[in-house]
C-alpha cells in the first residue's frame, strides 16, 4: 500500500505515528511523509531561514531511520490556511502524485491554529484530488482518512489504536532527530519532550492492552469508510 501522513511542522509526524508509520513500512508499504510548514519561527534564539534549512535536515534524517520519504510544501509557520487556492493545489498535487490508499493528518480539535488549517487542507485536498481536471492532470481515489492524536492526548477519543511496543526505541530515536526543538526545550523549557511523548505512547498503550500505542480516530464521511482494516 501506499501511505500518506502529513503533519503540520517537522517532529509533528514523529510525536503522534511514526511508530505506526514504521510498522507500515515493516509491512512493506511506501510511506511518504510531507511537512506543510517549514518550521522556521520554532525558535526563540536561531533566525527563521537558518532554522527552516535546519529543520528540513532533522525532518529528513528522522525519516530515513524508518525508510521513509520526507517532502514539505515549504510554507511558512503561521501561514497554513485551509481555504487557500495554491495551499490546496499543491496538497492536490502531492496527493495525485503519492495515490495513497490512506492517510494519515492532524484532527481538527488539535490545538494549534496551523494544525487545524493542515487538517482543513487535507480533507479538502483528499477530495479535490479525485477530480481529474483540477491542478493538473490524473486523479486519485477518495480514500480514507485518520486523525492522528492531539497533544497530551486532550480533546480527543481514539476509535483505532496501532500496539507500537516494538517500535518505541525507534519512535524516540527518530524524535531525537529534531534536535533544534528538543535540546531548546530541554535547556530553557525545562521539559523533557522525548519523556512527555514516551509517557504518552504509554498511557494510549494502557488504554488498549499493550505496552505503548498510537491512537486515531477516523474520518467517517462517505465515501471514505472501507471494510478492510489500513492501519498496521
Amino acid at each position: 500500500m501506499n501511505v500518506l501522513a502529513v503533519g503540520c511542522h517537522p517532529d509533528d509526524i514523529e510525536i503522534s505515528c511514526c511508530g505506526t508509520l514504521a510498522k507500515c513500512v515493516k509491512r512493506g508499504d511506501k510511506v511518504t511523509v510531507c511537512h506543510v510548514a517549514n518550521g522556521n519561527m520554532g525558535h526563540e534564539i536561531i533566525q527563521p531561514e537558518e532554522l527552516r534549512v535546519l529543520r528540513a535536515e532533522e525532518a529528513r534524517k528522522a525519516g530515513s531511520l524508518a525508510g521513509i520519504e520526507v517532502v514539505t510544501l515549504d510554507i511558512g509557520d503561521l501561514l497554513p490556511n485551509g481555504s487557500d487556492p495554491e495551499q490546496r493545489i499543491k496538497m492536490t498535487n502531492l496527493i495525485k502524485e503519492v495515490q495513497p490508499d490512506f492517510i494519515i493528518t492532524h484532527s481538527p480539535t488539535d490545538y494549534m491554529p496551523d494544525h487545524r488549517e493542515v487538517s482543513k487542507l487535507v480533507f479538502d485536498a483528499s477530495f479535490a484530488a479525485s477530480v481529474p481536471h483540477y491542478a493538473g492532470s490524473g486523479k486519485s481515489a477518495v480514500v480514507p482518512l485518520f486523525y492522528m492524536d492531539n497533544l497530551a492526548g486532550m480533546n480527543f477519543n481514539p476509535t483505532e489504536y496501532v500496539d507500537i511496543t516494538d517500535e518505541i526505541d525507534l519512535k524516540i530515536e527518530m524524535l531525537e532527530c529534531h534536535e533544534s526543538q528538543l535540546k531548546w526545550m530541554r535547556d530553557h523549557d525545562h521539559i523533557d519532550f522525548a519523556e512527555f511523548v514516551r509517557t504518552c505512547s504509554r498511557f494510549r498503550g494502557i488504554q488498549c492492552g499493550v505496552g505503548y500505542a498510537e491512537a486515531f480516530c477516523q474520518e467517517l464521511v462517505w465515501p471514505k469508510v472501507v471494510t478492510r482494516r489500513l492501519l498496521p
